[in-house]
């Protein structure tokens, strides 16, 4: 006989991740409560990923989001823990597919702004702005903001509280006792909340394979410092645009050294007008544009430029290139790369350098000096954090696969007493009872293409093929019978073969001709069939003619 009572469903919190999980980018978590199957939901950020060489054409990357689509009318919120674009820079293209507010602190909800304006959305989207540290509460969730150090000013972690336990999730973050701008991550206010009592502790893992803990910004100020008044011409620094602590090192530095800032790239003009207006530069510091550039003497000069991960329109790339309209360098100026390159972009960062060294410039990276400092915590710093909040469970996220899985060994190894590995798309119940996966949800990646959002990456591998193995069309006359009435003709692109000898004219046709007397009359009738039987014959036999099998195309016309 069974016991009614343990019967009674009962309340629980459970966690899903649609992306940011062992993967770098597109961070999207939500957290529901309720009884099981009917959960009121907040989202945690909404992000996006860049392409990469495997995604020729494609501007950005953004999470499926069906099963928060399905959700909509349960969710109470998106919740913002920074402006970087891996953590907001989705709900340009998503938010309409949601319609829920957006709750943000004032750097961040101005960079939102911003976004939408450019995107043509200013106004549209309801952003809820609250200061730093605050506490409010959304359907049975109360939530409390709490400041962590990150590369970005405003970067919070949130303290999530329900009826049946507690969650901290870091966000990005990591231990600098003077991040330059804005407070360090706050000690005390971890500490009381680990003496109060956190169950589950959701913790970026990016540098979980990494041991110690990082230097502070104010050691790369001191660096940059030391390299810009040293400098016997031009300097250009690239870095990250939304690092406004980096921005504002570089800027001190130059004034010190006597040399004027420019700034090369609307993102650097976009974000240091926001940091302006939020208090985080002051607004006495003078920016120049890249107008002023030609009349400054190389001795008084130092750019500040986009590009820093080697983005083909950036600022920087363009002046490696020599294609930027206005800047131009000399042999023995130097080029700092402020910034460390994230996992996807070596070689367009390496393309950018080598372009820069071919002019016998001066250039800097992070294993040269040290230039750059992370944004994320290495072990020294996850374990302080784990000796202050003292969680009952670990869950690791916000990292590749390998990131997560040391983090989780990290975590057994100090002594958490439960970590849980997780993928997108898994729902974890994780309060009261200990965590469990309990389900799947739809999960996967969105390409924007142009003014289109792909579901599928068909288009895409098409073109990688095409990028690779180029593409031949060959166009068929046929009667209504389905004979052959003319020589096929055909085109291609990417594909090579001697212009004179024909030789290519006659294997296709030879192709062509096989096919059509392989297929009885009566079978030529249904086009579809025909036309993929001729696909496979040409692309059959280009392979033996060169080794490859390029993209191939059949047209019929039939009169």
């Amino acid at each position: 006989m069974s016991d009614k009572k343990s019967d009674t469903p009962k309340a629980e919190m459970v966690m899903v991740p649609l992306g940011g999980v062992g993967e770098i980018g597109m961070n999207c978590m939500m957290y529901g409560y309720g009884l099981p199957g009917d959960y009121k939901w907040i989202m945690v950020d909404l992000g996006l990923t860049f392409a990469g060489p495997r995604e020729p054409g494609i501007e950005i990357i953004v999470p499926d989001i069906t099963f928060a689509e399905n959700e909509k009318h349960n969710i109470e919120a998106i919740i913002l823990t920074h402006a970087h674009e891996d953590h907001y820079g989705a709900i340009p293209d998503l938010w309409e597919n949601l319609e829920v507010p957006i709750y943000a602190t004032p750097f961040t909800a101005s960079m939102l702004k911003a976004k939408l304006t450019r995107d043509g959305m200013d106004g549209f989207v309801p952003i809820k702005e609250v200061p730093r540290r605050a506490k409010f509460d959304l359907g049975p969730f109360s939530i409390e903001m709490v400041d962590m150090a990150h590369s970005i000013p405003e970067p919070l972690g949130l303290h999530i509280k329900t009826d049946v336990g507690t969650l901290f999730h870091t966000g990005d973050w990591k231990l600098d006792p003077d991040p330059i701008v804005g407070p360090p991550t706050d000690e005390s206010r971890l500490k009381k909340l680990g003496d109060e009592g956190i169950d589950v502790l959701v913790c970026d893992s990016t540098n979980a394979t990494r041991e110690g803990s990082s230097i502070s910004e104010v050691d790369v100020a001191k660096t940059l410092e030391e390299i810009i008044a040293e400098a016997k011409q031009r300097v250009v620094v690239t870095t990250f645009a939304s690092n406004v602590a980096r921005i504002k090192s570089v800027a001190e530095a130059a004034y010190k050294a006597g040399r004027y800032v420019i700034l090369a790239g609307r993102a650097l003009d976009r974000v240091v007008g926001i940091a302006k207006e939020t208090g985080y530069i002051p607004q006495d510091y003078s920016f120049l544009s890249d107008e002023d550039y030609q009349h400054l003497p190389a001795k008084e000069c130092v750019v500040l430029a986009t590009g820093s991960q080697g983005e083909g329109r950036a600022a920087l790339a363009r002046i490696a290139e020599g294609s930027h309209p206005k800047i131009k360098l000399k042999p023995k100026d130097t080029v700092i790369f402020s910034s460390r390159t994230i996992p996807g972009n070596e070689r367009s960062v390496g393309y950018v350098i080598n372009l820069l060294a071919a002019q016998n410039l001066n250039i800097i990276t992070e294993s040269d000096k040290p230039v750059h400092v992370t944004g994320h915590p290495r072990r020294g710093e996850l374990e302080r954090l784990y000796s202050w909040v003292r969680p009952n469970v670990l869950v690791p996220v916000h990292g590749e696969e390998h990131h997560l899985r040391s983090q989780a060994a990290f975590g057994k190894s100090q002594n958490i007493e439960k970590v849980q590995l997780i993928k997108n798309g898994d729902m974890l119940s994780i309060l009261p009872q200990d965590p469990k996966i309990i389900d799947e949800v739809p999960n996967g990646r969105l390409y924007r293409d142009g003014h289109f959002i792909l579901e599928d990456d068909l288009a895409i591998r098409v073109r990688r093929k095409i990028s690779t193995l180029g593409c031949v069309t060959v166009s068929c006359v046929i009667d209504n019978k389905g004979n052959l009435i003319s020589n096929p003709s055909w085109s291609e692109l990417g594909v090579p073969h001697e212009e004179d000898s024909g030789e290519m004219q006659d294997i296709i046709e030879n192709a062509v001709n096989g096919t059509f007397k392989s297929i009885p009359a009566k079978r030529r009738s249904d086009k579809n069939k025909l036309k993929e039987a001729l696909r496979r014959s040409v692309r059959s036999t280009l392979n033996e003619y060169w080794g490859k099998k390029p993209v191939v195309t059949i047209h019929l016309h039939q009169i």
